[in-house]
């Protein structure tokens, strides 16, 4: 075997560990996308009933079955304790690594800091149509395998990162292409309630949000408001569950506890955009443009910290209130600035429909008052 030179490291060894069921329309997708940039994969099936586990043999001999119970982070532990190599990186079937990504990977392994526990790296999990990221959050993706991490949770699974934390722009993207089961969390979250099992507070905030996408409010309120008054959760979610908590009172007539809600965030942290937009279409659906206009000047100023570790709006930083800018300005009469910030939110997305349209928009303006002068 070949001598490292001496003064560098050696390039570090990647376990690539995935749960799967049923997944074969994605799966090759996913691996054909990662597999120059790891050193092992384990495919662990808990229950496929059509040909994943043939597709996943193609990639690996390390397939292993696993009973489900209904718990994502027993079947992800159980991953883990297959791994042979230097760190463990999950993925989900319907994930892939562009490119770019997967060459900034096997970068990443031959200058990693060599006491680095866990990699950080951004999730997009939804996209515009130039296919640029409109929901981001960095998720714990590599993780030292010595180190001993588990995960917690059986829905909406995690490890709590601790040690020597490393932040990576390389990027995993979630590309779905056809719906899961809608109901699979809520059923799990509910049969831990009816077995006697009380959930600790981040699973309150997702039990809650199930809650909410299946339009039962007022149980989604109950729940979030119980998690909130608390004080126990991680300020990230707190600050989605004041989100969620306004979209569950809108929903059920109550504009007013709605605002109160958006407005509670800013009670446990600096404002973010994302909730600054949200009170600001709140005052531009009911015609206050100067209100709302005011709004989404704070979003502006508001500081992008996609490293934060919470849900992040991209969008919500720059192009959002640009546009709606826009909107307010021209509905407020002011022509010339609502036609600024259309140029302005240009800058972060030349190529929007919306800024093609409003730029028409502005151009007849213009000729009709040529005509009229």
């Amino acid at each position: 075997m070949p001598e490292i030179p001496e003064g560098m490291d050696a390039m570090i060894t990647v376990s690539l560990c995935m749960i799967v069921k049923n997944e074969e329309d994605v799966l090759a997708r996913c691996l054909d996308s990662v597999r120059d940039a790891v050193d092992e994969i384990i495919v662990v099936d808990t229950g496929s009933t059509d040909h994943t586990r043939e597709i996943a043999l193609r990639y690996t001999r390390k397939v292993y079955n696993f009973a489900w119970i209904d718990d994502f982070a027993e079947a992800r532990n159980f991953s883990f304790s297959k791994a042979s190599m230097d760190y463990c990186m999950w993925l989900d079937a319907d994930d892939v690594l562009e490119a770019a990504d997967r060459d900034a990977l096997i970068a990443l392994k031959e200058c990693l800091p060599p006491d680095t526990d866990v990699i950080m790296m951004p999730y997009h999990t939804a996209f515009d149509e130039q296919n640029v990221p409109t929901f981001s959050y960095y998720r714990e993706r590599l993780l030292r395998r010595s180190a001993g991490f588990l995960w917690q949770g059986a829905v909406h699974e995690a490890i709590t990162p601790r040690g020597n934390i490393v932040y990576s722009s390389v990027a995993v993207c979630h590309r779905k292409i056809r719906p899961s089961d809608p109901d699979r969390n809520l059923r799990i979250f509910e049969k831990l309630l009816t077995d006697g099992q009380s959930l600790e507070p981040r699973q309150q905030f997702y039990y809650a949000r199930e809650l909410y996408y299946h339009q039962r409010y007022a149980d989604a309120i109950r729940i979030l408001e119980s998690y909130l008054d608390s004080s126990t959760g991680w300020v990230e979610n707190e600050i989605e569950a004041c989100r969620y908590l306004a979209f569950c009172k809108e929903e059920s007539g109550d504009a007013s506890g709605s605002m109160q809600a958006l407005f509670r965030s800013f009670s446990l942290d600096l404002p973010r955009a994302e909730i600054c937009c949200e009170i600001g279409e709140r005052f531009l659906r009911c015609g206050r443009y100067d209100v709302a206009a005011y709004w989404y000047q704070r979003a502006l100023e508001c500081p992008y910290h996609p490293q934060s570790g919470g849900f992040v709006l991209p969008d919500c930083y720059g192009y959002i209130p640009c546009m709606q800018l826009c909107v307010c300005y021209d509905r407020l009469g002011d022509h010339e600035l609502a036609f600024q910030y259309n140029e302005r939110a240009a800058q972060y997305k030349p190529d929007a429909d919306a800024v093609r349209y409003n730029r028409a928009y502005f151009a007849q303006l213009d000729t009709m008052n040529e005509v009229s002068d």
